[in-house]
């Protein structure tokens, strides 16, 4: 058996459709720092992090191109990303409800406003440009 203890999360994929609105939301609104912006063949991959935490970041990738997908499952990820259930990011904040009143009043889709839930946390959510579904929890 390993000791796991030292197992860290670097990266999670996000799917973006437009750059540019995502960059806006995650530097602009969240106040991400965008760490990589790297192009090849007209697409990006943007990484973006909390500020003050340079060992975990959200890399946002062109939606589908892993060239296994077939043309449906290219569609069938269009189809969930445009529901916004192809993807989902938990976040947390020491001030869900100031952060809440700021994202709301820009052009972010809320989902839910901040509430307090049977499982113990308080959270809100927001879809990000590319309809991912973004949940925020308060810090403890």
């Amino acid at each position: 058996m390993t000791n796991n203890a030292d197992i860290k999360i670097h990266a999670s994929f996000l799917p973006h459709t437009d750059p540019e609105a995502s960059v806006r939301f995650y530097r602009d609104l969240l106040g991400f720092e965008v760490r990589m912006d790297v192009g090849y063949e007209g697409m990006r991959w943007i990484t973006v992090g909390p500020v003050g935490q340079p060992d975990t970041s959200i890399v946002l990738t062109p939606p589908a191109v892993d060239p296994g997908l077939t043309e449906d499952e290219r569609r069938t990820i269009a189809e969930m990303m445009a529901k916004g259930t192809y993807a989902t990011v938990v976040l947390q904040s020491d001030d869900l409800d100031g952060l809440f009143e700021r994202l709301q009043a820009t052009d972010a889709e809320v989902i839910q406003e901040p509430m307090d839930q049977p499982y113990g946390v308080r959270d809100c959510a927001f879809r990000d440009p590319a309809g991912n579904h973004v949940r925020i929890n308060q810090a403890s």
